[in-house]
């Protein structure tokens, strides 16, 4: 075979990979996961501390600068940065622009499925609003466990800073080992915080920051009690012993309480649920059973009457079985 044939299909093979290759660089540095949880440490950056006004509306303003005009739109509308770090808490990377529009999609889709079945137009609409809501709640879900799964993690993060500070450790190399020791979601809030530092912010400001990323109590006592031992003095390690100590033993009270009412809060659901699911099985089964309800002027009556009585009996039992911290 030709040698000047070899050699191109050689150099052609060679081209081809150097290609794919820097395809894949090029998209990993912009798309890959590194790339992904760099840009939201930035995000979480500019948005965790009230602290920094300054700094944080340059950075807000160079967003809008950029962002479209439904995003500007959408960030002049009331509440809506509050449901945006409602979304940076549930760890999920969602924008607001796109819960919106799972949520109205939702909406639709359930619209769309009442009028198969022949409802009236009350009752699809009450639909529409409930499976409105399913995206919010399962947002406010993931934001409730996220910041459950950092409380539990709150006495092992004392346990180390404290004896980080006894091996001789500075506060803040204390923190960039909690960043890196531990699992998310306190690593990544951690890290951050180190972050923060390292760019120039105090370490008050940063812990203030914290505590806002992560509306814990037990870490606002955390925060509070450095913040207040670096005013007056004293031994750092021994109080986050103590705050360590007085963090499990809350947890071991509320895993007793949940323990004690987990009967009444397994009933809420099934009270809550069964009427929900008893009439959606009927339905399918004999279509024309539950008609009365919305075709008879006592039975529209009969069925807001049953509604608000859910309504009211699932809102009830919850506050009844709720753990209040």
């Amino acid at each position: 075979m030709n040698s000047t044939l070899i050699t191109a299909g050689v150099l052609l093979f060679v081209a081809v990979a150097l290609a794919c290759q820097g395809a894949y660089e090029w998209w990993s540095s912009r798309h890959g996961a590194a790339a992904r949880r760099l840009k939201a440490r930035f995000e979480a950056l500019a948005k965790g501390s009230e602290a920094r006004a300054e700094v944080m509306s340059i950075l807000k303003s160079q967003r809008l600068s950029d962002a479209s005009a439904t995003g500007r739109i959408l960030l002049a509308t009331p509440g809506v940065r509050s449901l945006d770090v409602w979304l940076m808490q549930s760890g999920l990377a969602w924008s607001v622009g796109r819960l919106l529009a799972m949520c109205a999609a939702f909406a639709l889709a359930a619209f769309a499925g009442t009028t198969l079945v022949h409802l009236p137009l009350v009752g699809g609409l009450a639909a529409a609003l409930l499976c409105a809501m399913l995206p919010v709640l399962y947002i406010y879900r993931r934001r409730a466990k996220r910041l459950v799964q950092f409380e539990r993690q709150l006495p092992e993060i004392c346990d180390m800073l404290g004896r980080a500070l006894r091996a001789g450790h500075a506060f803040s190399s204390a923190i960039d080992m909690v960043g890196t020791e531990f699992a998310e979601p306190a690593g990544g809030e951690f890290r951050i915080t180190f972050d923060e530092i390292t760019y120039g912010v105090s370490l008050n400001d940063a812990l203030c920051a914290l505590a806002v990323r992560m509306p814990v109590r037990d870490l606002r006592y955390l925060v509070i009690a450095v913040l207040i031992q670096r005013e007056t003095g004293g031994n750092l390690a021994e109080l986050l012993d103590s705050t360590s100590w007085l963090i499990r033993e809350r947890l071991k009270l509320f895993d007793k309480v949940r323990v004690l009412s987990a009967e009444g809060r397994l009933s809420a659901w099934v009270l809550g649920l069964l009427p929900i699911v008893s009439a959606g099985f009927i339905s399918i089964t004999n279509p024309t059973f539950l008609s009365v309800f919305w075709t008879d002027p006592v039975g529209i009556q009969l069925f807001y009457f049953g509604v608000v009585s859910l309504v009211f009996g699932i809102i009830w039992t919850q506050r009844i079985v709720k753990i209040k911290a």
